[in-house]
């Protein structure tokens, strides 16, 4: 059990780590089943040794067990999207080349065909010791110290904090999404310098539902909480009725979501009747620390969540190679549209188009250095050499401004990269798929501000020579099909010809005003 995270669960095997639909379990009881499915990913082998474990579990203590087990050994975990269709879970399958994917019965059906097809292992999660018979103690409910299990734990490899240890899909400016290679190393950066600048400690209480498939809920959550000894409550999807009426009980310490998910709360609260309304914010106000990441944060909903709840939300800034990189300040003034300083450990600097420093009061690309940066993308040496200067600081491909002491940003580089509710979204990538349609010649696909989602994703597209054109509803069920539903356009417009310039390069400036008109 070489692994820090694992030798820190080890120190509080009594201790409730999380609280899922499947039930109520110790930390014990986590090392002992997360063992059990070592062995069973292992059947015989001595160790991984960086083989690829795909899995598609919905969030809760399944997710949780399966995890641990992979990295445990000796295997890269590499989490599959449950909101993604099978057109795109057989992309990574292809991509990532696993030795086994695992899944749980209800979503199997998306991903077994491919997994056959590739003559890849399949375990469903039923065939993993992640119950009663085969773990005791990780029933429902339970919260008593079982602790390891000696005859599996002689089974494990020793893994070593230098190996990779998960791999994450983003998307890319040429299109199809890119694996993310970090190492156990890196995510132990991410996770101290997170718990050092929140304060995180045994005694929180976290409830996370956020997508288990970006670093925002795997990291800055669910390993900030088990790395400190605290609880996470994991609920299966995100309800805002349920949220707030967890939050109304008053005992948890901690909350972060998306600035979408902060919008739909306050949008539930001010359908609500007076008592609730009351109830509802006096329990959020118990929580110590409120965050919002993964898009920017528009200064109203910061205003009106605090005038709600009396909590002022704290911002900060990271990406799925990075972790976290910028932060407010735990103690201290959190200004509205900036993202603090950098985290303990980050390197963080702006530079001109020309690659030099960015003068004080200038605009400049984000590039970070540090332990908490990725190794590399997978089995992509040119994109990897591309994304990193000569002298090792990431190109994050953001643009901030330093302003009195803090980062402001100022949004992506690159016109083909969106952000919509916190996902970060290829234009090309949905190009291409239009593309493929028949009944489509041409096409562009933009971000437009959106108050909701940061960006909203609108497809401008030129009808193919030959037939009708093409219904936009028919276009997005075409698309649905085949890409993750935050891909999908929430508007398709057609048009005669595409805005070009004098080189023929499509104008997306102009397409993008035309939906913000």
């Amino acid at each position: 059990m070489s692994l820090r995270l694992m030798e820190r669960a080890g120190e509080w095997p009594d201790r409730t780590a999380l609280v899922t639909p499947e039930g109520t379990f110790t930390y014990g009881t986590l090392l002992r089943t997360s063992a059990g499915v070592a062995a069973r990913l292992l059947d015989g082998r001595a160790d991984l040794e960086g083989d690829r474990v795909c899995f598609l579990v919905p969030p809760g203590w399944d997710y949780v067990a399966c995890q641990w087990g992979i990295w445990r050994a000796g295997g890269i975990a590499v989490p599959l999207a449950v909101s993604h269709p099978p057109a795109e879970l057989a992309y990574v399958l292809d991509d990532a080349e696993p030795v086994a994917v695992i899944a749980h019965p209800e979503l199997a059906e998306r991903v077994l065909e491919a997994a056959r097809a590739r003559e890849i292992r399949v375990l469903s999660t039923e065939d993993l010791p992640l119950g009663d018979d085969e773990a005791p103690g990780g029933g429902p409910a339970d919260t008593r110290d079982r602790g390891p299990d000696p005859a599996w734990e002689a089974t494990l490899p020793d893994v070593d904090e230098a190996r990779d240890a998960m791999m994450l899909y983003t998307s890319g400016t040429t299109g199809r999404p890119k694996g993310v290679v970090t190492t156990h190393a890196n995510v132990r950066a991410q996770v101290e310098a997170l718990v050092e600048a929140w304060g995180w400690r045994a005694d929180d209480r976290i409830l996370l539902h956020l997508p288990l498939h970006h670093v925002h809920g795997i990291v800055n959550v669910l390993t900030c909480a088990l790395w400190s000894g605290a609880t996470c409550e994991i609920l299966p999807a995100f309800d805002a009725g349920e949220v707030w009426a967890r939050l109304a009980r008053g005992d948890l310490t901690l909350y972060m979501a998306v600035p979408t998910i902060y919008r739909r709360l306050i949008e539930a609260w001010e359908s609500a009747g007076p008592e609730l309304r009351e109830r509802w914010s006096r329990g959020a106000a118990a929580c110590r620390l409120m965050v919002s990441g993964s898009a920017a944060l528009p200064v109203p909903t910061l205003e009106l969540w605090e005038e709600l709840t009396g909590q002022r939300l704290l911002e900060r800034y990271g990406m799925t190679e990075i972790g976290m990189a910028l932060s407010n300040p735990l103690d201290g003034e959190r200004r509205p549209g900036h993202v603090g300083r950098p985290l303990p450990g980050v390197e963080l600097r702006l530079v001109d188009d020309d690659g030099e420093p960015a003068g004080p009061g200038e605009a400049g690309e984000i590039q970070v250095r540090g332990p908490a940066v990725f190794r590399a993308y997978w089995r992509r040496p040119d994109a990897t050499a591309e994304a990193f200067t000569p002298d090792g600081w990431f190109r994050t491909g953001d643009r901030a401004v330093e302003d009195d002491g803090a980062y402001r940003i100022l949004g992506r580089m690159s016109v083909d990269i969106l952000k919509t509710g916190g996902e970060k979204v290829s234009a090309l990538e949905i190009e291409d798929v239009l593309r493929a349609h028949a009944g489509v010649r041409d096409c562009a696909v933009v971000g437009v501000p959106d108050p909701d989602w940061g960006e909203r994703v609108c497809g401008a597209v030129v009808a193919a020579d030959q037939g009708a054109p093409p219904d936009p509803t028919a276009l997005r069920n075409f698309l649905k099909a085949r890409l993750a539903p935050y891909k999908v356009p929430k508007e398709i417009r057609l048009l005669d010809d595409l805005p070009r310039n004098a080189m023929g390069k499509v104008q997306k400036p102009a397409i993008r005003e035309m939906f913000e008109e």
